[in-house]
């Protein structure tokens, strides 16, 4: 068997994006509590939402920050990207909390592609400039993979009752 080849497709890019997957699932977790947006609006229309929490985002940076700090021992290039994965995921999660609240969609309410690659997006957009990406092959992987495992950890999430919905 090839390791090399299973490494750069498979375990690094796995390796890569963790600290956004584990900033993006913090918040299952650990959230709750007051809204983000404190409750306002702009246009008539909340901003986030209460499924986006104070206590979520800071539970959601430091396990993206976590990841990368158990990263850097191995990958010490990892610890400031863990940071602008972790960011980023924040940012492509609310962007989209944002863009389905002004577009009228109900909270809880799920938009395809939106919901399962927002995050994902804007964290490797953010974190790219620092370079050490995974090949082009190994971002194919991962966008697989974490449409895969956005179904299933959704669904899990939804079975443990962790979350109201099942997407």
């Amino acid at each position: 068997m090839d390791y090399y080849f299973l490494y750069t497709l498979v375990l690094y890019p796995i390796i890569y994006i963790f600290p956004a997957y584990a900033a993006n699932g913090a918040p299952i977790l650990f959230g709750r509590g007051r809204p983000l947006d404190s409750g306002k609006s702009i246009n008539g229309k909340r901003i986030f939402g209460n499924n986006k929490t104070r206590r979520g985002l800071a539970a959601s940076l430091i396990c993206g920050i976590l990841v990368g700090a158990i990263e850097y021992p191995f990958l010490p290039y990892m610890l400031p990207i863990s940071v602008l994965l972790a960011v980023g995921a924040n940012i492509g999660d609310l962007a989209g909390s944002f863009i389905k609240r002004q577009a009228g969609v109900p909270s809880g309410r799920g938009v395809p592609i939106l919901d399962q690659y927002g995050f994902f997006v804007v964290a490797l957009l953010l974190a790219a400039p620092l370079g050490h990406l995974p090949s082009i092959y190994g971002i194919a992987f991962l966008v697989a993979l974490t449409g895969i495992l956005h179904v299933l950890t959704n669904r899990g999430a939804h079975r443990l009752r962790l979350k109201r919905v099942p997407w």
